[in-house]
């Protein structure tokens, strides 16, 4: 059944046995990662009847419906964009109906088409907005396949899947080319989203037929653009909750065809000696990351076979390379005027260097060579670009205002950047934003001399001379600046990790270390012990983080670290509404937490 509107929400179920705010999202989370740890374990001895046993058991559990219904009504950025039926922001008992309607069909609302326009291009994306039921029918969907294919997904594919980064990406060419000079095919499959052969995915899902034709549904759905209905005969629409896995489950295998192709050439060494079939594997590499992706080997002609091998790939899935993407250059020295090349923001290349200065190899043979990731000039050039549209639009706002716009800027680019070699990139950026910085000054004041203008929106802290803040209040408020971000290196996730395996060890020694995750976040995750300070829960990889006032500043809560915790963002939005009304239920949050 699928909403038309938020009364019929409301009005086509029964009244729930629970009310949103009594359920234990603990026993919740915990009932459905059991069940998602075993689909896992299954599927990797391949015991496909039981997996779909499994499947079928957490497509009908409670528990699961209720996650779903939370990812999508509360915690997802997009919970307020509206389907075709205008159905958004739903209400605990609207929640508590959807939960209680949620079951799989043969049929599907088509999506609502949105354009967005993409970043530094005047080119748009198609973005297919599906119906709120559809949202939450298609998380129930993704949790309980996404276990399934997590254990066979390739080692070297990280775009669209739990725990896993771009900076994994980046890490895994990284360890792949700094002892040894390679080619490198920089590829991009052009509009993947929407070109998926359908017959070919639905046969590779091998699901079992009541799932595979709800998923079918979604595929052949259609499109509303404005009043307009377009059929889709191909593709997976950007913006549905299982797009990404569909997607990935598309591309899945093109790393092992490489493979494959490896194993049956005959290669040596530079000393004649025969490769066995594991170097052979070895020697050619294929790093994803959603649809761009990169294929490495010391020899030319072993990367132009790659790409050809690829292009016969991607036609039986309806796919093809983009032209203008797709490139071969070299690691180290001059090919068809490319050295080096770009990949998910960060530049990659290797530099010559002297005997003093150069790396060495496992035997301690000098190399010659240095390996340097630093980010792209493209990307430097959008983010200054970026951050002095933001000054422009704040012309007459105060000083506070701006700084409180720059700010998350500034640290999540710098956080994107900071685990490669970035110190010299954010040193440039810093400089050439002051210059910025002191044409917005100037404006403001034309009768004003220079110094003044200066020692007014610059000051003295500690051994920094020109720190852009203010001088209102017992703690000035400052600018942010990207060489205040510290280079800390990342550590690869392991090839065959998943966090459905149940190594609770390895998974929380990286809970609160990765590089996107702010310094603040990081503190309180490490000062709560990986806890949500309301629920209680353990934090896990992709749950949606917000810092709290313990004591609300409006009721005199100071703004620093000892004042705050670390909140899901639906235990957030209750405690909001409990600190408005002055309603707290220790007992009970007690009770949620385990606190005795």
């Amino acid at each position: 059944m699928v909403l038309s509107s938020n009364e019929n929400v409301m009005n086509t179920a029964s009244k729930p046995m629970y009310e949103w705010k009594d359920i234990n999202w603990r026993k919740a989370e915990r009932c459905v990662f059991k069940l998602q740890k075993r689909i896992f374990k299954a599927s990797q001895r391949g015991d496909v009847k039981l997996v779909h046993k499994l499947q079928r058991l957490l497509l009908k559990s409670w528990y699961t419906k209720l996650l779903a219904v939370r990812r999508v009504s509360q915690d997802n950025q997009g919970k307020k964009t509206a389907g075709v039926d205008g159905v958004k922001s739903l209400i605990p008992k609207q929640r508590m109906a959807l939960v209680n309607q949620l079951k799989l069909g043969n049929k599907s609302k088509p999506t609502r088409r949105v354009w967005i326009p993409k970043p530094n291009s005047d080119e748009k994306r198609p973005l297919g907005i599906p119906t709120m039921t559809d949202r939450a029918l298609q998380a129930l969907v993704k949790l309980t396949l996404e276990p399934e294919w997590e254990a066979k997904f390739e080692p070297n594919s990280y775009g669209f899947r739990p725990a896993r980064s771009a900076q994994d990406a980046i890490e895994a060419i990284y360890i792949n080319i700094n002892k040894k000079p390679k080619y490198v095919l920089d590829a991009d499959i052009s509009k993947c989203f929407d070109k998926i052969n359908h017959s070919k995915l639905l046969t590779k899902l091998q699901t079992y037929p009541k799932l595979r034709q709800q998923i079918k549904a979604w595929l052949k759905g259609g499109v509303m653009d404005g009043k307009d209905l377009f059929p889709t005969n191909k593709g997976t629409p950007q913006g549905g909750v299982i797009s990404p896995l569909l997607a990935n489950i598309a591309l899945h295998g093109m790393e092992e065809r490489l493979k494959q192709y490896a194993e049956s050439q005959r290669w040596y060494t530079e000393n004649g000696v025969h490769l066995s079939k594991s170097l052979r594997r070895q020697a050619i590499s294929l790093i994803r990351y959603a649809d761009d992706f990169v294929i490495l080997h010391h020899e030319l002609e072993v990367i132009e076979e790659c790409q050809e091998i690829i292009k016969e790939w991607l036609a039986e899935m309806g796919l093809e390379l983009k032209p203008s993407k797709t490139k071969i250059s070299h690691t180290l020295n001059l090919h068809n005027g490319n050295v080096g090349f770009d990949f998910l923001g960060f530049n990659i290349r290797q530099y010559q260097v002297g005997k003093h200065q150069s790396g060495t190899n496992n035997r301690g043979k000098k190399l010659g060579f240095k390996t340097l990731i630093k980010p792209s000039a493209e990307k430097v050039k959008a983010h200054l670009i970026k951050l002095g549209e933001v000054v422009d639009s704040h012309k007459s706002a105060p000083q506070v205002a701006l700084i409180t716009r720059l700010n998350p800027i500034i640290r999540g680019w710098s956080n994107y950047y900071s685990t490669k070699v970035s110190s010299e990139t954010f040193s440039d950026c810093d400089r050439h934003f002051f210059e910025k910085l002191k044409r917005w000054a100037y404006r403001r004041h034309p009768m004003k001399n220079r110094t003044w203008i200066m020692r007014k929106y610059w000051h003295t802290e500690g051994n920094d001379n020109w720190v852009f803040s203010t001088r209102e209040g017992e703690n000035p408020f400052r600018m942010a600046r990207h060489r205040d971000t510290k280079i800390v290196r990342y550590v690869k996730v392991k090839g065959n990790k998943s966090p459905y395996d149940g190594d609770l060890i390895y998974w929380s020694s990286r809970l609160g270390k990765h590089p996107e995750m702010p310094a603040e976040k990081a503190f309180l995750l490490k000062k709560q012990k990986g806890r949500c300070a309301y629920c209680g829960l353990t934090f896990q990889d992709g749950d949606l983080l917000e810092a709290d006032h313990i004591i609300p500043k409006s009721k005199g809560g100071k703004n620093n670290r000892s004042n705050k915790q670390l909140l899901h963002r639906h235990c957030h939005d209750l405690k909001t509404a409990q600190d408005k009304t002055g309603t707290h239920d220790k007992r009970a949050i007690g009770e949620r937490s385990g606190v005795r």
